[in-house]
């Protein structure tokens, strides 16, 4: 009849994951300042939230990271910032995207971050540019296009 308390003793956990998509002018105003944008990334390496990465996207960032003048007044080194960016890679859901979904945004760059939100299912797309990336001829109502402080505020 099997173990008696055996069905006592389990402990089950349910870990729901927010999935977001941290845009690289989010990234990059969280490794220059220390406001929400920087919040965002800390709750990302805490575990909160669980940020999606795929080509297209890590390419942008790792170019951001050879332009110095996006980085004049940063308290990081370059090699601080590097390796600052292996870290959060480490925490990232690698993504493919086997579909162009092609949502025809205003700026073509910017369409390969809607792409990998639908791939990965995210829930958020965490950007500062929140008008050009809603102006797409296709919707994706499953996903919010946020700033990093509209997301905090949803998720408090």
């Amino acid at each position: 009849m099997g173990h008696p308390g055996l069905l006592g003793d389990c402990v089950y956990a349910i870990i729901v994951f927010v999935n977001i998509v941290v845009d690289t002018d989010v990234w990059v105003a969280g490794v220059r300042d220390s406001g929400h944008a920087n919040r965002v990334l800390r709750l990302c390496l805490e575990g909160h939230f669980k940020p999606l990465m795929g080509a297209a996207l890590l390419a942008e960032y790792e170019d951001l990271l050879g332009r110095e003048a996006v980085w004049r007044r940063a308290q990081l080194t370059a090699a601080e910032r590097e390796a600052f960016l292996d870290i959060f890679l480490s925490i990232c859901q690698w993504t493919r995207i086997y579909y162009a979904w092609r949502p025809s945004l205003g700026d073509e760059g910017d369409n390969h971050v809607i792409e990998l939100a639908v791939a990965g299912q995210a829930d958020y797309l965490v950007t500062r540019n929140v008008r050009d990336l809603r102006g797409g001829e296709l919707r994706f109502p499953h996903i919010s296009v946020v700033t990093p402080t509209q997301l905090l505020k949803e998720q408090e």
